[in-house]
């Protein structure tokens, strides 16, 4: 049945398959975490299993007859299921373009495949049925493994489809209702993981939103209406902006800290702020406020000691990017804007950032803590944060630094702990330190081990209050577990008596 040329296709076809599987759907895309692709993964599911069937069959025998129609008519219904998948995909999110490839790479492939395999098929249909034994040497075992795997993939993608309407986020809209009356707000960064879900939340509000991004195909899957610019310069002089929410930058987190990294990542943040001051100062009717991002990562690594608004500048590369992203966005204040810099903690959401990437070792079993897991984890719900800037936009007294962080931050080894119930999965494989520092220098040192305290004081203060105080609560939310019961932390810091309601 197998002849070398149909063996070795088939074997580029499993090895293509399970890079597109690993690399593009579950570790860039984690399609298994986004609910938008639903429909997606029934057809992954779907094809996989019939994959499964195709492979052991060829491993292991030689369908005659009834059985080799049968294998036909399941290669037609891959086909079928296929061009169905490129029309989902293509409708539900943006490819990148190393899918695309190994997309057209595995449809020629597959064209090749069928080619040799077909001829072969159609004329052991003739035959009697018979399912007589075969060996077929290595390619017995490559298929009998490919098998496996496909059928672990589809059962996965089956699963992670039904689990999506458990993890589908709420109306967005909502998140925005502490803003009063209609207002017209420009946003950059728009299409990053807390500027998508605060689109969502001022459209679905019935607010006027411009979104600046340099590239508009991102912004395809922005909620309407809104209007798109890619330059400042298309914003007319008369044209009205009550508020600007500034979460453009390059992704702190999304490569190693080389010279060249490291000027795009303060640049991205320096150049859109002072066009943005450029921006108010030539309007007919300057905005009231600006919201401009930055995080806690200004502090610096502050061990256990408790961060308030208060704390002083840390040292380090994110110290240094904050402290002169802020001081671009108080220059604002110049021009008579309230000006309110949000230092931003980890940012929960499935959908990207921190959490996101560390599914998948959690989901395997294999997650546990960062080092010692004695470093505090200042964290916020990309809702709660979303809700934090509309509250901002709209509270007056409320100016200055402000810490956007929970008000309970936990240890490394806590949240994985918390994780790892959530998920209902052991959290015990460590991340030792030592390797850490020696791969990645100080870019390990700030972003997986340098501990972090903070506390939103001024915010709650002025009457904010989160609907996921708690990491246990928010991480249940995210991954779609039961709720926890409620229950009192066993030590309380400096700020937990006042803030925890």
């Amino acid at each position: 049945m197998i002849d070398l040329w149909l063996g070795w296709l088939l074997v580029a076809q499993i090895a293509m398959g399970a890079f597109d599987t690993l690399y593009h759907h579950e570790l860039t895309q984690r399609l298994a975490w986004r609910p938008s692709q639903a429909a997606e993964l029934r057809l992954h599911g779907v094809r996989n299993f019939i994959y499964a069937i195709v492979f052991l069959a060829l491993a292991w025998t030689v369908p005659q007859g009834g059985w080799a129609i049968l294998l036909i008519v399941l290669l037609a219904i891959e086909v079928v299921i296929t061009l169905w998948d490129f029309v989902e995909e293509d409708r539900s999110r943006l490819l990148p373009a190393t899918e695309r490839v190994t997309h057209t790479l595995l449809a020629l492939n597959y064209g090749l495949i069928l080619a040799l395999l077909m001829p072969i098929l159609w004329q052991a249909a003739s035959r009697p049925a018979a399912l007589p034994p075969a060996w077929n040497g290595f390619f017995s075992i490559a298929f009998t493994l490919a098998a496996i795997g496909v059928a672990i993939a589809g059962l996965r993608d089956l699963v992670a489809a039904g689990r999506s309407v458990r993890i589908a986020e709420r109306d967005a809209a909502p998140l925005a209702a502490a803003l009063s009356g209609r207002r017209s707000i420009l946003v950059t960064g728009g299409t990053g993981l807390v500027g998508t879900r605060l689109i969502a939340a001022l459209t679905g509000a019935g607010h006027d939103v411009t979104v600046l991004t340099r590239d508009p195909a991102h912004a395809r899957h922005l909620p309407a209406p809104l209007r798109i610019v890619t330059d400042l310069g298309q914003i007319a002089n008369s044209d009205r902006i009550d508020a600007i929410v500034n979460l453009a930058g390059e992704g702190i987190a999304s490569g190693l800290w080389t010279r060249r990294r490291r000027e795009a990542i303060l640049a991205s943040r320096i150049d859109t702020t002072r066009a943005l001051h450029a921006l108010c100062k030539r309007l007919s009717k300057r905005p009231k406020v600006l919201i401009s991002a930055s995080a806690i990562g200004y502090y610096g690594n502050g061990g256990d000691t408790v961060l308030d608004e208060g704390g002083e500048q840390g040292d380090g590369f994110c110290a240094g990017i904050c402290a002169a992203w802020e001081a671009e966005a108080v220059r604002h204040a110049e021009l008579g804007l309230r000006v309110v810099r949000l230092r931003i903690g980890l940012v929960l959401a499935s959908a990207g950032g921190f959490l996101a990437n560390l599914l998948l070792p959690f989901e395997a079993g294999l997650g546990g803590r960062i080092g010692n897991g004695r470093q505090w984890l200042s964290w916020i719900h990309r809702d709660d944060l979303v809700r934090l800037i509309a509250f901002a936009i709209e509270e007056r007294e409320l100016e200055g630094v402000v810490n956007a962080a929970a008000p309970n931050p936990v240890r490394n080894a806590a949240f994985a702990a918390a994780l790892g119930a959530a998920l209902r999965r052991p959290a015990f494989m460590p991340l030792p330190a030592a390797p850490l520092r020696l791969a990645l220098g100080d870019f390990a040192e700030e972003l997986f081990l340098a501990s972090q305290r903070v506390l939103p004081v001024k915010a709650v203060f002025h009457g904010f209050r989160f609907d996921h105080p708690r990491i246990e609560g928010a991480l249940a939310c995210i991954v779609g577990a039961p709720p926890p019961a409620e229950r009192q932390p066993r030590h309380r810091g400096l700020a937990d008596a006042r803030l925890l309601h």
